[in-house]
């Protein structure tokens, strides 16, 4: 049909209706998606065998001994989730719950699912080194924390500069504890 037959008041299709913003923020391909995920890569070398740092790292219910920003860890129910309260510069405190994922001394991998304010994983590999041991941490992670969401954008690069803090102090936390000999482990 040419345009000089159609009619001056042809129905319109239907409008689609708008979608409603996620109370949760915007999804992995809205506008914040890609500013509230972060991956991390820290390497740690310390001056103790790999066995000995693999074995103070599988228990994260210590890690309030030597990790300042780390508050006690609840261990889960027969291996299960357990929660962590984690607070660095930045003036509030992250709740997360972690369930293992993985632990093989033999490959000195340790895995764990996070979710809670935090969703993703988190690894820790650990290799020997000419003098000690090399630590390496991995993670990939969503904030889901709504305000960490909403600032997620301006506070990026504030956010990445508190990890690296708080990681900071991690190695030099586990660095002396490893060095107050092995009844500390």
């Amino acid at each position: 049909m040419d345009r000089s037959s159609a009619s001056p008041r042809s129905p319109r299709p239907p409008r689609s209706p708008r979608p409603r913003p996620s109370p949760r923020g915007p999804g992995p391909g809205g506008p914040r998606g890609r500013w509230t995920r972060y991956r991390f890569r820290s390497v740690w070398d310390l001056d103790a065998p790999a066995a000995r740092v693999y074995a103070a790292l599988e228990h994260p219910e210590a890690y309030p001994l030597w990790w300042p920003q780390i508050r006690p860890v609840a261990p889960g129910a027969d291996g299960g989730a357990g929660g962590a309260l984690i607070r660095s510069a930045l003036p509030f405190t992250l709740r997360v719950s972690a369930a293992e994922l993985l632990r093989d001394p033999a490959r000195g991998v340790l895995e764990v699912a996070l979710r809670g304010d935090l969703e993703g994983w988190a690894r820790w590999t650990v290799r020997s080194r000419a003098g000690g041991a090399r630590a390496l941490y991995e993670q990939e992670v969503e904030v889901r924390r709504p305000l960490m969401r909403w600032l997620s954008l301006p506070g990026r690069p504030v956010f990445r500069l508190n990890h690296a803090l708080m990681m900071r102090a991690g190695r030099r936390g586990l660095a002396a504890h490893l060095a107050a000999g092995p009844e500390a482990v």
